[in-house]
């Protein structure tokens, strides 16, 4: 049976949707989000940089959410309902958005780092405007990709919308959507679905988003 490492309101997030999204048997171990819960040799064993999520498939161990994503695609879901395989129209798109779910992500892991890890004291109100600002951007190239379809690709929901949607989820946290109608729309969409409830359901928002004057 598949095992899935998995931290509460961690990018693990997008994996443990994806598995609730194929309707695939799985363990789920959850970990505390801590260095100490982390770190521990048996966890750095599986996860060499011990980081979640981590899927263990038998004697393979797969690390980063994208490559995850593509694994269970190319040995879970051979007919492509979910995956882009090699050879279909959709699959460079599916492969450029795959990625660009972790370019957003960067920016909102970079705000977890100011509001969350940081010393109230520590922190730089200028990284944060930055890192904010670089947010909204990569949400306006969503907005626009999306202003003629429902999901990222033509063809419907995929695992692009596992990854890219939990960035979005990631970035309502710090940054308002409203500027970006169609991604208000994207996330009615994906965040009703079922698989994303149940992923979610112990997932908080670090912060609430600030409001726009």
């Amino acid at each position: 049976m598949l095992t899935l490492y998995h931290c509460t309101g961690s990018r693990s997030m997008r994996s443990l949707w994806l598995l609730n999204e194929m309707g695939i048997d799985f363990e789920l171990k959850e970990l505390p989000f801590s260095m100490e819960g982390l770190r521990t040799p048996a966890y750095l064993s599986i996860s060499p940089l011990g980081r979640v999520p981590c899927l263990v498939d038998g004697d393979v161990s797969v690390f980063e959410s994208g490559a995850i994503a593509q694994y269970l695609g190319e040995h879970y879901d051979p007919e492509g309902k979910l995956h882009r395989p090699m050879g279909h129209a959709e699959r460079t798109e599916w492969l450029i958005w795959l990625h660009y779910a972790e370019t957003m992500a960067v920016h909102g892991a970079s705000l977890v780092q100011q509001r969350v890890f940081i010393a109230k004291e520590d922190r730089s109100p200028v990284v944060q405007k930055l890192e904010s600002r670089r947010l909204e951007k990569s949400l306006e190239v969503v907005d626009k990709h999306l202003a003629d379809r429902e999901y990222l690709l033509r063809s419907g929901f995929s695992t692009v919308d596992t990854n890219v949607g939990y960035s979005v989820h990631l970035a309502k946290g710090f940054v308002s959507l409203d500027p970006f109608p169609n991604v208000v729309n994207y996330y009615e969409r994906i965040s009703a679905r079922p698989a994303f409830i149940k992923a979610a359901a112990s997932v908080p928002l670090n912060e609430q988003a600030p409001k726009k004057a």
